[in-house]
């Protein structure tokens, strides 16, 4: 099991060291997270929950530790994110369904 708020801590530090090795990568990835002006229409929770959902999807853990906190300082519920966990799950089994017909469709596409 993980500490979760000790993973956070320490994931802090060493992306602190990495920030003074190379200040342009985190300078560029606060670019990307900067909200943007037409924040009109999600608010943070529902932010939070489609963080969530990504993080699962592309199995950051730094993501888990970071946006979990966040969804729940956003007033996210448990049911609340397991729903939103629930729709990662699906997407990804369907993800995999439409990749395994693009492996047919490569395999009967490759000469013999």
């Amino acid at each position: 099991m993980t500490d979760w708020t000790a993973y956070r801590a320490n994931m802090a530090q060493n992306v602190k060291t990495l920030a003074s090795l190379t200040p342009n990568t985190l300078k560029g990835l606060q670019t990307l997270e900067t909200p943007l002006p037409e924040k009109k229409h999600l608010d943070d929770k529902m932010r939070e929950l489609i963080a969530l959902a990504v993080a699962v999807t592309t199995r950051c853990d730094g993501c888990i530790a970071v946006h979990s906190a966040a969804a729940k300082k956003a007033g996210a519920s448990k049911e609340e994110i397991a729903e939103a966990l629930g729709v990662a799950v699906a997407l990804n089994a369907g993800a995999a369904l439409v990749y395994s017909s693009r492996v047919m469709e490569a395999f009967e596409d490759t000469p013999e």
